[in-house]
């Protein structure tokens, strides 16, 4: 059965994200290329950030330009400021602004609070959540310049429930969801929204190093026994880009109900 190509997809004009440009962080893998997917299904021209994974960010923007969407990648260390505000600028100089903002990177460094070091805690906070400052604050002159910006943070319900042996990562993700509704609340009047998706466990990487019964007790933990897909993810960030126009300062929590 032959596959659809991006500009056969059928997307409402209204939902439509032709002529937008969108900027993924950390989207080589996991929920980040999948979002990059998405995005690019309704029509954005993505740009696809990756730290070192250049290889499985090349592969995420060949699929998009072979299935007829437009992509770049651009490779950059968010988690410095330097490297995410030098990325801003390639963004903007290449495409001529940044529309849509996803602050997706991020790591683990799971240890007790014993056993965590301060090299733990610091690579954690710093690609976690500062990097999101580092970005968001740099696109924000085009964005307010163009009078229309979305900003979506990629959270987890850790920040929101905790988790054992998470400290650094739960931390980081509670200091997202607070930052958002600080942005939220002063970018407004510039037709900029900002909003937080809480993914539970996914299916990505990162939950494939988990030993298997480990994985099956948490599987138990949650009411639909099962782990997200990046794709369920990918697609409550595009329904707050496309029809979240009165949705700011919000968390979407995609979690199967381990957390309500």
């Amino acid at each position: 059965m032959a596959t659809a190509t991006l500009s056969e997809v059928m997307v409402p004009a209204s939902r439509s994200l032709a002529g937008k440009v969108a900027l993924i962080t950390g989207a080589s893998r996991g929920i980040g290329r999948a979002i990059a997917f998405e995005l690019a299904s309704r029509g954005a021209t993505v740009a696809v950030n990756c730290r070192s994974n250049l290889l499985g960010a090349k592969e995420v923007r060949d699929d998009i330009v072979e299935s007829g969407g437009a992509s770049e990648v651009f490779q950059g260390d968010v988690s410095e400021n330097l490297g995410a505000r030098g990325l801003i600028r390639e963004v903007i100089d290449v495409y001529d602004g940044i529309d849509i903002l996803v602050n997706n990177a991020g790591i683990t460094r799971d240890r007790s609070i014993r056993k965590m070091t301060d090299e733990d805690w610091i690579d954690v906070i710093d690609t976690n959540l500062n990097s999101a400052f580092y970005c968001t604050s740099a696109a924000l002159p085009s964005m307010i310049e163009r009078n229309f910006g979305r900003i979506i943070n990629v959270a987890s319900f850790v920040g929101q429930a905790g988790n054992f042996g998470q400290a650094n990562y739960a931390a980081s993700k509670g200091g997202l969801i607070a930052f958002t509704k600080v942005l939220a609340l002063e970018l407004a009047k510039y037709n900029i929204t900002a909003n937080v998706i809480a993914p539970g466990f996914t299916a990505t990487d990162m939950t494939g190093r988990i030993p298997l019964d480990i994985l099956e007790q948490i599987k138990q933990r949650i009411p639909m026994h099962r782990l997200a897909l990046p794709e369920e993810i990918a697609k409550a960030v595009a329904f707050l880009i496309c029809d979240g126009d009165y949705i700011t300062g919000q968390q979407i929590n995609v979690n199967g109900g381990i957390y309500m």
